[in-house]
């Protein structure tokens, strides 16, 4: 039985947006499904609290590239604090329905997405606190400069 897709997600599927790899990304996430056998790339980028970039690399299913096509559209400007709100429910409305067994490809979009934030998130705490050792470093310096 074929499964009935919506022209928009034919067309997220032959033309999708965003694709490809990232360089040096503020957040990186690899996600799969074991039982279809679905993997999931993202890469963000991101400026001033805001996604500035979005890049995602698929090897799946028509469904696993609409989705995750039509998601870096939605959140390519987003406040991060907004995007981790993101939900799969969306992705499935923007694209006008998708099968109920592909489901699971906007809920594994979402997941990526929330996963390349933590990472993200990972790397600005990391980054923080390599700041505030140093700024520690610089004011213990000038308390024994001038002793």
């Amino acid at each position: 039985m074929a499964l009935k897709y919506t022209k928009k997600t034919i067309d997220h599927f032959l033309h999708p947006k965003n694709i490809g790899k990232m360089d040096r990304p503020d957040g990186f996430a690899e996600i799969g499904n074991m039982v279809c056998g679905d993997q999931l790339n993202f890469y963000l980028k991101v400026d001033k609290g805001k996604i500035k970039d979005v890049k995602f690399l698929s090897f799946g299913c028509a469904s696993n590239i609409a989705t995750a096509s039509i998601m870096t559209e939605k959140i390519k400007g987003m406040k991060v604090e907004d995007a981790k709100n993101f939900k799969w429910k969306e992705i499935v409305e923007d694209l006008g329905g998708l099968p109920q067994q592909k489901i699971h490809c906007s809920i594994m979009a979402v997941e990526g997405l929330q996963k390349a934030i933590k990472d993200y998130e990972k790397h600005i705490d990391e980054k923080l606190k390599k700041e505030v050792r140093e700024e520690v470093k610089k004011a213990k310096k000038i308390v024994v400069e001038k002793k």
